[in-house]
């Protein structure tokens, strides 16, 4: 078996990760929570300074999911230096060192914002498109990827990158989470004219799986995957199934769209609103035929497991 290590094992994913595994006796974790069980642990950050070099030794391949994560409202200064300095140069300086300690293959979870913002009225985004970042977070991480792909060509480090959606799960926090509260309460909510945008989402479980295949799979060496759970749901669609999973009733009421859009103008929350009666879509045909890959969970399995913890 190979010898794994991990960052960013105390977050959503990464926790979700480690309790997919067999086993944590080939794997080292680099991270500041203090793990409960590992083969071996640095407390780090993920910064151009630090050094790794004794959680790489022996490493057959790093999972790098540790980031420095997007929010809604950032107070930082400068957000692009403040998202560059771990999701870039962070990220680069653990592979460098990763290349100088042998390891073979660095997978680095990035994110569909690589691609873009939205596909309201345009094509799934797909692995082969040109990237089109637009907001900080998404910059930092097409700067890591295009680094990754030049140091891979560099020095034969086999560098697989995944960019999920929107990810979901049991212990999942911010907008999901809330969402999925008030559908449990049985309140009436307005959603149901947002029937016509398509949203693509992954579960925790889809995505975890992603990775394990992608560890040891020869064909995911220097590809870069999307990922969903490939059943894309409207905004309607997804209100309805919190309500099914949870056994309530969907009390969602039809408010005209240009409701939502004339709120958003009101009251400086377009972006929200764009997000809410927009579409984001994405094609995995690449990843599933390259991989011979299926998400193994339905979008339904996934928000039964979501509604857990809601």
């Amino acid at each position: 078996m190979d010898k794994i290590l991990i960052t960013g094992y105390s977050g959503f994913v990464g926790s979700h990760l480690l309790g997919a595994l067999d086993s944590l006796e080939n794997v080292n974790l680099l991270g500041r929570a203090a793990p409960t069980k590992c083969n071996k642990h640095l407390k780090a950050n993920i910064d151009a300074q630090s050094v790794y070099t004794s959680v790489l030794e022996q490493v057959d391949v790093v999972v790098h999911i540790a980031a420095r994560v997007h929010v809604m409202s950032d107070n930082a200064a400068n957000p692009l230096e403040e998202f560059r300095a771990v999701n870039t140069e962070g990220t680069l300086n653990l592979a460098k060192q990763a290349v100088a300690s042998g390891v073979k293959r660095f997978i680095f979870v990035s994110s569909i914002k690589v691609n873009g913002e939205s596909t309201t009225d345009k094509e799934a985004f797909s692995s082969a498109d040109k990237p089109n970042p637009v907001d900080p977070y998404g910059i930092s991480k097409a700067e890591a990827e295009e680094q990754l792909l030049a140091l891979a060509k560099e020095t034969g480090l086999e560098v697989v990158i995944i960019r999920p959606p929107l990810v979901y799960g049991e212990g999942v926090k911010a907008n999901f989470a809330s969402l999925m509260k008030l559908v449990g309460k049985g309140l009436p909510l307005p959603f149901r004219a947002i029937n016509r945008n398509r949203r693509s989402l992954v579960s925790v479980y889809n995505l975890v799986d992603l990775i394990k295949v992608c560890i040891d799979h020869p064909s995911a060496a220097n590809q870069t995957f999307l990922v969903s759970d490939d059943n894309d749901l409207s905004t309607a669609e997804m209100v309805a199934l919190m309500a099914k999973v949870q056994g309530k009733a969907n009390l969602s009421l039809p408010v005209p769209l240009f409701c939502f859009n004339l709120a958003g103008k009101v009251f400086g929350k377009q972006s929200v609103v764009d997000r809410l009666v927009g579409s984001l879509q994405v094609d995995i045909e690449h990843t599933k035929s390259t991989l011979n890959w299926q998400p193994p969970y339905s979008v339904e399995a996934g928000f039964k497991l979501s509604a857990h913890r809601a």
